[in-house]
């Protein structure tokens, strides 16, 4: 005894708190589950079972702590329905999960899980009428309870069998699994099925006797169940996480760890601390005393300032392993990354820069895109500017002096002109774009306005070279896209499905096959390279010889404009960055022009023309990979 309380009292209390922990936990793992991977048949069946656990554990808590006899009885049997609930559910996600191995139910196990959901169904519908559990038993124990019949009793006979059957069926899943990380996964799920099943036992004796005999023994025994049963529900979901999400597992993780910290375990250390801080008050009479509020915002506050504070570490520490330079290195790009908000933004200040220095009404910075000027920032009256962009003798007096040489001003119809170039050491001087700004013929420039204005162009042109390199990467990153999506796909489908591994159903194409596709490309209009291809092999090909009639020479060529008709962006065609992937592919080979003159047309060497013409080719590739994977999944289906 303490301070006049029993021990009985205190792991009463202790057991009062966890319960409602255990509440909390289940109710943001299903939240959790119900977000990201709800079309899998495990995850469905799991988030039931949660949601039986949150029914159990919340009408216990607001039973153990109500004083009117009414809502006391409804808690108690609202908490037998989601017991009775429990073993079909248990059940349901054994049978999902062993048909997620490659083992189907051939009618047996489909139909024995629908009659015991219609069994629990049946029970339910008995808990009003006193058939099923008795009323409400007054009484001066610490528990309360509603009162056994002999259907009470035959029901825990009937849990502890169905449970049996359920971990056979959970132990047959477990031997068909492939890697070692899905079977370390599914033991966390045998053990944590285990577990939360035998947590939920102790409550079926209330009433037994039990509890007035060995009052310390049981709150004991029920506070120990409840801790088992809250941190292997964390252990369930982090391994039902997994399934059919093609998410890296350091992603699945993180969120998994960041959802955990900031709902359950914060929402829990604030309710136990806050329940604690009120049941001192008691002893001084005063249960709503005004550190109530204090502690719990206070503790709110300081959680999520902790959590935030501390993710780097532990993201780093638990999830990136050997790979941490790696992600490290991928995730300081977005810190680093030059947004076209953020180019506008800078070159509004240069260009109001370069008005204020030089006393002028106005400035501009246009950049090439490909087949003439772009506007990217107006400062001032752009009148006149509008007719800079639209005019060829400005794009042809640029494209005739811009590369010839650094900082050098042209003239032009009352303005003054600098290309804005940067020395490329692998291919020279590149024209990015041009500045601009009105002034007089007879004007002179100070040295120090030169000096100013050619440090200003030059870092505009610095700003434009990345912010062009950066576009490049988007577009090699976003071709990669599909490819990568369609590995993770992989990943996912075969961790628990051994057919799956061998891959019979998706195979890749070759290495070669980019090179397949440049031959079909380059004899796009006629020629043995294209009717002769090993792609016409394809699925995906074949499938569509009969809307070209019969013919499989055109069924390629079909399916090849398809493929870069994928890659081709909204909107209206332009020949800016986002475009370039598409042009090349349209000029080179649908409209068979040669290469100096689509690198002239697209305002870049023949060099980089190679370079981008690789990258276009990868994207067209990768969409035929796709095409040809959904062709042969839909010849299956």
């Amino acid at each position: 005894m303490i301070f006049g309380i029993t021990w009985a009292s205190i792991l009463q209390t202790i057991s009062q708190i966890l319960s409602a922990g255990v509440a909390i936990t289940a109710i943001s793992l299903l939240l959790f589950a119900m977000v990201y991977n709800l079309h899998e048949s495990v995850v469905r069946a799991f988030i039931m079972i949660l949601a039986c656990v949150v029914v159990v554990y919340t009408a216990e808590t607001i039973a153990s702590v109500s004083e009117l006899p009414i809502i006391i009885e409804n808690s108690l049997r609202l908490k037998w329905a989601g017991i009775v609930f429990l073993p079909a559910t248990y059940l349901h996600f054994a049978d999902s999960l062993l048909t997620l191995t490659g083992r189907p139910s051939r009618g047996r196990r489909f139909w024995v899980v629908r009659l015991v959901y219609l069994l629990s169904l049946l029970l339910v519908l008995l808990i009003p009428f006193n058939i099923f559990v008795g009323p409400y038993v007054e009484s001066s124990l610490p528990a309360p309870y509603l009162a056994r019949t002999t259907l009470t009793n035959f029901f825990g006979v009937y849990y502890i069998g169905v449970m049996i059957v359920t971990g056979t069926i959970l132990y047959r899943a477990f031997q068909r699994t492939v890697t070692k990380t899905s079977r370390r996964r599914m033991i966390y799920l045998l053990t944590g099925a285990t577990i939360a099943a035998v947590g939920i036992f102790p409550y079926l004796i209330f009433g037994s006797g039990l509890v007035e005999q060995v009052p310390i023994l049981f709150w004991a025994v029920v506070s120990l169940s409840d801790v088992l049963v809250g941190g292997f529900l964390v252990i369930m979901a982090y391994s039902v996480a997994f399934f059919g999400v093609t998410w890296p597992d350091r992603l699945v993780k993180s969120r998994l760890f960041k959802w955990f910290l900031r709902g359950p375990f914060t929402a829990s250390v604030v309710l136990a601390v806050t329940t604690i801080v009120r049941r001192l008050g008691l002893l001084w009479d005063d249960p709503y005393n005004p550190f109530v509020p204090i502690i719990m915002v206070g503790l709110i506050l300081f959680m999520e300032y902790l959590i935030t504070l501390l993710a780097p570490v532990w993201e780093q520490l638990l999830f990136f392993g050997s790979d941490r330079k790696e992600i490290l290195r991928i995730q300081s790009l977005e810190d680093h990354l030059l947004t076209r908000s953020d180019l506008h933004q800078f070159l509004e200040i240069v260009t109001a820069t370069i008005c204020d220095l030089l006393q002028v009404k106005g400035a501009f910075i246009a950049t090439m895109d490909g087949s003439g000027l772009e506007m990217l920032t107006t400062t001032g009256d752009d009148s006149a500017f509008k007719e800079i962009e639209s005019s060829d003798e400005v794009l042809a007096l640029t494209l005739e002096n811009g590369s010839d040489t650094q900082g050098k001003f042209l003239r032009w119809s009352g303005h003054m002109l600098i290309p804005l170039v940067f020395n490329d050491p692998q291919n020279g001087i590149i024209l990015l774009g041009l500045c601009g700004f009105p002034w007089q013929e007879t004007r002179e420039m100070d040295p120090e306005h030169l000096q100013s204005v050619n440090l200003l162009t030059y870092r505009v042109s610095i700003a434009l070279r990345d912010w062009k390199l950066q576009q490049q990467t988007f577009l090699a990153i976003e071709s990669l896209q599909p490819q990568v999506a369609l590995i993770q796909q992989l990943r996912a489908a075969s961790s628990y499905n051994k057919t799956s591994v061998l891959l019979d159903e998706a195979n890749l194409p070759e290495e070669d096959f980019v090179d397949w596709v440049k031959d079909a490309l380059s004899h796009y209009w006629g020629g043995p390279k294209l009717t002769e291809s090993p792609l016409l092999g394809l699925r995906v090909v074949q499938s569509a010889i009969s809307d070209y009639d019969g013919s499989p020479t055109n069924a390629l060529r079909g399916i090849l404009k398809s493929a870069i008709e994928h890659i081709k962006p909204e909107g209206e065609r332009r020949f800016t960055a986002e475009w370039i992937l598409y042009n090349i592919l349209e000029l080179k080979f649908l409209e068979g022009r040669r290469v100096r003159e689509v690198a002239s047309r697209l305002a870049m060497s023949e060099a980089d023309l190679y370079r981008k013409q690789k990258v276009a080719l990868e994207a067209v590739s990768k969409t035929i990979v796709s095409m040809e994977l959904a062709a042969r999944e839909e010849e299956q289906s």
